[in-house]
């Protein structure tokens, strides 16, 4: 409001000065031309006028709620891009290192609260895949319905050394639809995309894993009788529960049907967006968020995809890698807009849907490689 009536004095100012100077402007140019002084007169006055309101906007971006909240809104969105350096600029690098431990040790204390499973999984599911249209003020994007659980696989890439379109996946193995996965190894963010973080599951088969049996670690998945799973277990826990496709990222945000991010405040910023969630009559929804495309679509908190699913009657809901990862195939062709200026990325994982799921082959492509000392920042051919 401060801010407002500043701007606004010296919009009156400077109407009463132009008043003033119609009624006689042609003897107001001479003199201004023919005096130095009164030039430098001038641009002075706009000149503390142009720092009196650029002290105030920036007395209101840090000394004030609402700019204190928006200053962080957009040092969250750069923490979950490529730039998570700049965001010191904005809240220091004590502030920046302080946030972003918090934020993970807030996704643990997510990934905690007990899953009471309340689904129940159709005996005859639907065998159909819907796409619904998103549109809201600030973002667009996709839910992908996938009614029968058991026709999703988690498929990896086919080239030792590099990851892979989610389309070419798609193509390659004659899915009904597919979206990007789960985290990977992606130094700079532009790593080839060749090398997971966490663990891999297909097929009931561990793929790929980066830490021991015994060391728990996030997953987002199903087990082998469509159950979505998500949370963070140990290795041998998920052979034990019978999970038979997984992957690994964070957090999961909706457990028994309630939310776990309290506020916009919380959401880890406004990006492109994919994420995964289970209704209780066991139908699993994707939901793909187009950002960082200003004029389109902007991109989501997880507070805004959160309040998406649990009006379309998610149980459990857990987030998948987003950014410029994101990425919704269908019928052979990409749905959604990719925030990558070259297009889909290349990545180690996806989801797809099959109609004959059973038949899916995915060969474990990290088998006999020393993944511990792979460069994921060179671009194998």
């Amino acid at each position: 409001m401060w801010l407002a009536a500043i701007i606004q004095t010296v919009r009156s100012g400077i109407l009463e000065r132009d008043i003033a100077t119609r009624t006689n402007r042609q003897t107001y140019r001479k003199k201004a031309h023919k005096s130095p002084k009164r030039r430098k007169k001038r641009f002075a006055r706009w000149f503390a006028v142009l720092l009196i309101v650029v002290l105030g906007a920036g007395g209101w971006f840090y000394f004030t709620p609402s700019g204190s909240d928006l200053r962080y809104m957009m040092a969250d969105t750069l923490i979950t891009s490529q730039h998570r350096n700049w965001a010191k600029y904005l809240i220091g690098q004590a502030e920046l290192d302080r946030r972003v431990a918090n934020y993970f040790k807030e996704f643990d204390a997510m990934a905690k609260v007990k899953d009471q499973h309340n689904i129940r999984l159709s005996s005859h599911p639907s065998d159909s895949v819907e796409i619904e249209p998103i549109s809201r003020k600030k973002f667009q994007g996709y839910i992908l319905y996938v009614h029968d659980p058991k026709m999703l696989r988690v498929v990896t890439t086919n080239t030792v050394g590099r990851g892979e379109r989610v389309l070419s996946m798609v193509q390659r193995t004659g899915a009904i639809a597919g979206v990007n996965g789960g985290a990977f190894d992606d130094p700079n963010w532009r790593g080839n995309g060749f090398k997971p973080a966490g663990i891999v599951m297909s097929g009931g088969k561990i793929l790929y894993k980066d830490v021991g049996m015994n060391t728990p670690v996030n997953v987002v998945g199903i087990d082998r009788n469509g159950l979505m799973v998500a949370g963070k277990y140990k290795p041998s826990e998920l052979l034990d529960m019978g999970v038979s496709e997984a992957v690994t990222f964070q957090p999961r945000f909706i457990v028994n049907g309630k939310g776990l991010v309290r506020n916009e405040a919380d959401g880890w910023g406004i990006a492109p967006r994919t994420c995964m969630a289970q209704r209780k009559d066991g139908t699993i929804m994707f939901v793909i968020i187009d950002g960082r495309q200003p004029g389109y679509s902007i991109g989501a908190t997880l507070y805004d995809v959160q309040k998406i699913l649990l009006e379309k009657g998610a149980v459990t809901a857990a987030n998948l890698d987003g950014g410029s990862s994101t990425v919704l195939v269908k019928d052979n062709q990409v749905m959604n807009r990719p925030a990558s200026k070259a297009g889909p990325r290349y990545l180690p994982t996806a989801f797809l849907v099959f109609d004959h799921p059973e038949q899916v082959r995915v060969n474990n492509i990290w088998r006999g490689i020393d993944m511990a000392h792979f460069d994921s920042s060179v671009r194998h051919r």
